[in-house]
């Protein structure tokens, strides 16, 4: 009985959460179809609500966005949003910082977890998995004597949260597996080897 109890339990847990994390998801998604004028909501032109149209909302938007930002005029106007938005004190702060960010995880010339790693940590003969995240800037590189790389040390089961430390690269050994893969292995807590089965030697 225990044996399958813990069966259908390992086969209905994933997919009830894999539906909770998607419906999360379309129903914040949804709410972009708040922003839109009345006559162009769903209710009112089919007589119902159409769950998942958030989705193509939000995607229509972004991909004109896109399109309006890469031409002539589309960059001008978004160099000028930016400079508005970098003169206001407290939105200054957090605006640069969140674009920052965001530049450095999708621009395609970042190198940000482009990189898994194997460091020592969070002491010598300590090994775990960390992304590497670029190269040390400002006054941190005047007070490091040698090469080293700036790693993203995350947590386990969640990688949301982690630790920000700068390494020797000669101390980092970088791993043949992608960042997808090491994300899995992390969120498992190592339990789902990237191969699918456990290493014996």
């Amino acid at each position: 009985m225990k044996k399958y109890v813990i069966t259908g339990l390992l086969i209905w847990i994933p997919l009830v959460i894999t539906i909770w994390v998607l419906k999360l998801i379309l129903d914040a998604l949804d709410q972009t179809l708040l922003l839109l004028p009345p006559a162009f909501r769903t209710e009112n032109w089919l007589g119902l609500h159409v769950p998942g149209m958030g989705v193509v909302m939000t995607f229509v938007v972004v991909l004109l966005t896109g399109v309006f930002a890469t031409n002539l005029l589309g960059a001008r106007l978004v160099r000028l949003w930016h400079e508005i938005l970098h003169r206001i004190p407290v939105v200054n702060s957090i605006y640069s910082s969140v674009k920052q960010i965001s530049d450095t995880l999708f621009s395609s010339s970042g190198q940000a977890f482009r990189k898994a790693l194997l460091v020592q940590w969070p002491r010598e003969g300590m090994w775990t998995i960390a992304f590497l995240t670029g190269l040390p800037g400002g006054d941190v590189v005047n007070h490091l004597q040698s090469d080293y790389i700036s790693v993203y040390v995350p947590t386990t089961p969640n990688p949301t949260g982690g630790y920000f430390v700068f390494v020797a690269r000669k101390d980092v050994i970088e791993l043949d597996m992608s960042v997808d893969a090491a994300l899995k292995y992390i969120i498992s807590m190592g339990v789902a080897p990237p191969n699918g089965k456990p290493n014996r030697k």
